[in-house]
């Protein structure tokens, strides 16, 4: 069995980047930081934090350079890949997070937020004050063809 699945909550370190290719693909990359936070046995704090490079591509990537900048709180739902490339006879690599879905998150972490929208392929998302109205978010959403 084989089975790639990544779902990550935590903010964006960078404003997305959306770029639209020759073929008219629209692609955005951006950061994550997810901390984690714990106590160790002796009741010390612990901290560390892993940061993700993560691109989302057509109407999704596009709904993210829309509603996102740096600092912001959101959860993606994707798939690692794992990008190789040679760069001056070096070989070199680098895990990236393919998101296929995400949702907006309150900020603050406050578990009564509304449902604000529907993301691609029907991820619910959930409203700050910050964040666009539902036809704003459904509008794009129109092309898709099912």
């Amino acid at each position: 069995m084989n089975y790639n699945k990544v779902m990550l909550g935590g903010n964006i370190t960078r404003d997305p980047e959306l770029k639209q290719l020759p073929s008219g693909s629209a692609v955005c990359n951006f950061g994550i930081a997810v901390n984690k936070k714990w106590k160790d046995a002796n009741g010390a704090a612990k901290e560390e934090v892993y940061f993700g490079e993560c691109q989302a591509w057509g109407k999704t990537g596009e709904n993210i350079a829309k509603f996102f900048a740096k600092g912001n709180a959101i959860f993606v739902e994707g798939e690692l890949r794992l990008e190789q490339w040679e760069k001056d006879g070096v070989k070199q690599s680098k895990t990236r997070i393919n998101v296929l879905f995400f949702q907006f998150v309150d900020s603050k972490g406050e578990k009564n937020a509304a449902p604000l929208a529907t993301a691609k392929y029907g991820t619910p998302a959930m409203q700050t004050p910050r964040q666009p109205t539902r036809q704003e978010v459904e509008a794009d959403d129109l092309e898709i063809p099912f």
